[in-house]
């Protein structure tokens, strides 16, 4: 079958011409490639004697005689110089093959090819190059055919896959890659075929023969085409990339480990919460570093035991503090039944279970070495959502050479299973982890310590008082933020008095807590010695001030210019607010350190911050403390609080009292007996309204709602300074004790009442003043304007006297003495007859005293 050849064919590369020598040695034909060739048309060629015409005067003799033997009928091959028309300077060398050939009638002729010699050099150079490069290339070099069948291949790609190079003829990339890979380079050679748009980097990977590693190439592929742009087959260079591969696999791996354990320095161990810090690390390895995880933590070390029972052997409970999952339907991570048959269930976040004895994971909590634990066969089913573990990483928690739990990293199958860069890297992080979660739990021991100590220094119950009805709440700061020093008291005085006391010490933790404490026994203390606010203050000024001080600097800085010695000390600075409430007079004496002052609400007015001096904190030291003196009527209501109650970072302080004042409202009526106290529902009023929850700093709030004694409950006498007034003393409170309905109490009060006076008229000055207070209790107080205060001693069997005040504190609840503006007063307190308690006999008592 005839077909013509297209241009750019391999008589195009090589550039070949004919003409042919008639007879008489001229030419009588000249091909039109000739011409190109040579440079010589037709018309100059046809006719004439190719040497006389063309060759070098110097060669013409021997081009002659070559002619003759050519004509003779002898082949010749040769180069020949030749030169272009006269007047050009086109000069060559041409290859000739010279064939003899014969005419009709039996003449000799002969046929000349003329090739160049130029191109015939580039064609051997060429070839020379592209075979040192397909031939001796370190890298598998094809050619596929437009059949994208190989038509060559190089000894490189002969050695890797097999065989020799012919036998790779004919093959196609089935032959060589699994099916979805031969796939990939099927469509990628009819891509470049097509488009002649070469590709590179594709990835391709496949075996091959006697080598159990998959190995990876890197194929380059790019179009090959004629001299006039057919296209005739797309060549392939192929690199081995697998150790470069790998190198980078490992090189990533060891920048994904880097930027976890950074990204562990950083999100691990923000929190001091036990379950949050567990998530926190899962937060980090899923899904960066396997698929789903889990932390078990020793119950017994969240209980608060420092050395659970089994911790040795690995067989202690844990609970389930945290899990996390990165895939859709994600399986969950098995465990051991707890003590029963044994067989694996899911364990859900919270869940308490233990290990058995002989599993992997008691045998990690034993050894504290990680271990991999391959997935079983068969695992699959409903409860892991249809998901496949292929292996788990369970890894011990170590913290101070001390295991505190277990982390358990899994990953699905499909992805890389664990090696030993991931284990190192899983101990690692299990590590950070398990020292922010040990410090995380010593710090809630800490926490719940510092929580007791607090609690034990709040007033315990509802605290109650004479003529007042008090409400009081207490709220700590969230459980993430340390204990504060925030406190408030409610204490009973002579009189039936009562000191009201809020306070607050700057700083928290256990420090602050414990500040609170000392200054809180320190006013209680004080309150009892009956001080005056303003007095009670500057005594408490000097003991904050002396609190962080070392041995004998507090005592040494007050003759120090400079005040050197305050630098060595540690200040304890606190704000306070005093009130001695009196129910018989309905007066409150208010003194103020540093706090926010007290809010009255009287009846049918609104509420008003009371203007209270506001001294320095407690610690500062240096200026005195004032107090005012405020009338209460029936049914006003006090409260006094700590800044966490108004401030927050949410609004300034001036917008936090005004909602207090505003929250507070008309204060409530008095209960109905037998009625709860409106006063509680106030107060959770209060702390609902001004949004307490934000938990940023503790809360004390405390509400009194003034009462006052009754008139008919007070009895009150002045007498002269004379013997007489004994008796007249025991009289008055005889008739005031039968008109209250106590008849019980007589005979005990008029002795004690005859004591009291009698020393008050032997020992004071001025006039005396009995008064006799009826509330929850019976106080007597006798009044006179002597400052020495009475002395309890004991007394001798012969002496006659000096048994008085053993007596009253024989036969009362309490007695004591406080000084007054004008003297003094002594005091006891008698509890009212109930039914139930038997009075003291008094003629036991006086016989007790010998």
């Amino acid at each position: 079958m005839w077909q013509a050849s297209p241009a750019g064919s391999m008589y195009d590369y090589i550039r070949v011409g004919s003409f042919s020598l008639g007879p008489d040695g001229r030419i009588d034909q000249w091909s039109r490639r000739a011409a190109d060739l040579l440079g010589i048309p037709a018309s100059a060629a046809i006719g004439k004697d190719p040497v006389a015409a063309f060759v070098p005067a110097e060669l013409r003799e021997l081009g002659h005689r070559k002619i003759a033997e050519i004509l003779d009928g002898h082949d010749w091959v040769g180069l020949v110089p030749f030169r272009a028309l006269e007047g050009t300077e086109a000069k060559g060398l041409a290859e000739v093959y010279v064939m003899p050939t014969e005419t009709e009638s039996g003449g000799k002729g002969a046929l000349c090819l003329v090739v160049d010699v130029r191109a015939l050099r580039r064609i051997e150079t060429d070839l020379a190059a592209s075979q040192a490069i397909f031939g001796q290339s370190p890298m598998g070099f094809l050619l596929f055919g437009p059949d994208l069948r190989v038509l060559r291949a190089n000894e490189r790609f002969a050695t890797v896959f097999g065989g020799t190079v012919e036998s790779h003829r004919g093959r196609g990339p089935g032959d060589y890659l699994p099916r979805a890979e031969a796939d990939r380079l099927t469509a990628a050679l009819r891509q470049v075929l097509e488009t002649g748009q070469p590709v590179t980097e594709l990835q391709l990977m496949g075996p091959v023969p006697g080598d159990p590693e998959r190995r990876r190439w890197s194929l380059h592929l790019f179009r090959l085409h004629s001299a006039s742009g057919r296209p005739i087959g797309v060549a392939g260079l192929a690199t081995d990339v697998t150790k470069r591969r790998n190198a980078e696999r490992e090189a990533a791996s060891a920048r994904r480990n880097l930027a976890l354990l950074n990204a562990a320095s950083t999100r691990i161990g923000n929190s001091l919460d036990l379950e949050t810090t567990a998530r926190e690390l899962l937060a980090v390895a899923v899904p960066q570093f396997c698929d789903l995880a889990s932390v078990d933590l020793y119950q017994g070390l969240l209980a608060g035991d420092e050395t659970p029972p089994g911790l040795a052997d690995g067989s202690a409970e844990l609970r389930r503090v945290a899990f996390a999952s990165a895939v859709a339907d994600a399986p969950v991570v098995r465990g051991a039944g707890a003590g029963d048959s044994g067989e694996p269930h899911a364990i859900e976040v919270g869940e308490v279970h233990r290990y058995a004895f002989n599993s992997p994971h008691a045998a990690v909590l034993r050894t504290a070495n990680a271990r991999v634990i391959p997935g079983k066969e068969g695992e699959e089913g409903p409860e892991l959502g249809g998901g496949v573990v292929q292996s788990t990483l369970a890894v011990p928690m170590v913290a101070h050479d001390t295991v505190v739990g277990l982390a358990q990293f899994s990953r699905t199958k499909g992805s890389e299973p664990f090696g030993e860069r991931d284990t190192a890297l899983a101990l690692e992080l299990a590590a950070r982890a398990a020292v922010c979660i040990d410090n995380a739990r010593l710090y809630r021991r800490e926490h719940e310590r510092a929580l007791i100590l607090q609690r034990s220094l709040l007033p315990p119950g509802d605290p109650e008082a004479a003529g007042l009805d008090i409400a009081c709440r207490y709220l700590p700061g969230n459980t993430a933020t340390e204990v504060g020093g925030d406190w408030f008291d409610v204490i009973e005085l002579p009189g039936h008095r009562t000191a009201l006391v809020v306070g607050d010490v700057m700083g928290r933790g256990l420090r602050a807590a414990v500040a609170m404490g000392e200054l809180r026994t320190a006013v209680r203390t004080l309150a009892l010695l009956d001080l005056e606010p303003a007095e009670v203050l500057s005594q408490l000024d000097e003991i904050a001030r002396g609190l962080g001080a070392p041995a004998g600097a507090h005592a040494s800085r007050k003759g120090m210019a400079g005040g050197r010695a305050a630098d060595l000390a540690e200040v304890y600075l606190a704000t306070c607010v005093y009130a001695v409430y009196d129910p018989v007079t309905r007066r409150a004496t208010v003194a103020n350190a540093g706090h926010l002052p007290p809010v009255l609400v009287a009846p049918g007015e609104s509420a008003e911050l009371l203007e209270v001096p506001t001294g320095m904190p407690l610690g500062v030291g240096g200026e005195p403390f004032e107090e005012v003196e405020v009338e209460l009527p029936d049914g006003a209501l006090l409260a006094l609080y700590t800044d966490g109650l108004v401030e927050s970072r949410d609004h300034p302080l001036d917008e936090g009292l005004d909602a207090f004042r505003k929250a507070l409202g008309d204060p409530p009526p008095a209960p109905a007996a037998g009625d709860p106290s409106p006063l509680e529902d106030l107060c959770d009023r209060v702390l609902s309204t001004l949004d307490t929850g934000h938990g940023e700093d503790d809360i004390a709030l405390l509400m009194a709602r003034v009462q006052g004694l009754p008139a008919d409950s007070v009895g009150d006498w002045t007498l002269a300074p004379e013997p007489r007034s004994v008796a007249r003393a025991r009289e008055l409170a005889r008739g005031q004790l039968v008109a209250w309905g106590l008849d019980a109490l007589v005979d005990t009060t008029e002795l004690l009442v005859s004591e009291l006076v009698t020393n008050a008229m032997r020992y004071g000055e001025g006039e005396i003043r009995l008064r006799l207070l009826k509330d929850r209790t019976l106080v007597c107080e006798v009044w006179d304007g002597g400052l020495v205060q009475p002395r309890r001693r004991r007394a001798r069997d012969t002496d006659e006297g000096g048994r008085g005040l053993q007596l009253v504190g024989l036969l009362s609840m309490g007695w004591g003495s406080r000084r007054t503006p004008r003297g003094k007063t002594v005091w006891f307190e008698l509890a009212i007859p109930d039914g139930d308690s038997p009075l003291p006999d008094p003629t036991d008592a006086l016989l007790s005293l010998f």
